[in-house]
């Protein structure tokens, strides 16, 4: 069985391929071809550039005991 080596991307051009992603009028699966680089990857690296900073998960409290 053949494993391939994972290929690693710098920030830089993640961050131009969700930025050319998101402002191009063409399909994300076209762009991510057109880059050399698989679809899910991008939409991957799309989730989480666009994400807001920290963490905004909701957070159990009893607040409401009060």
């Amino acid at each position: 069985m053949k494993t391939e080596k994972s290929q690693t991307y710098t920030s830089e051009f993640r961050e131009s391929s969700v930025k050319l992603a998101l402002d191009s009028d063409q399909p994300i699966k076209q762009t991510a071809e057109g880059l050399g680089i698989k679809s899910s990857t991008l939409h991957t690296w799309i989730g989480k550039y666009t994400r807001p900073e920290g963490n905004k998960k909701k957070q159990r409290t009893d607040e409401h005991l009060y």
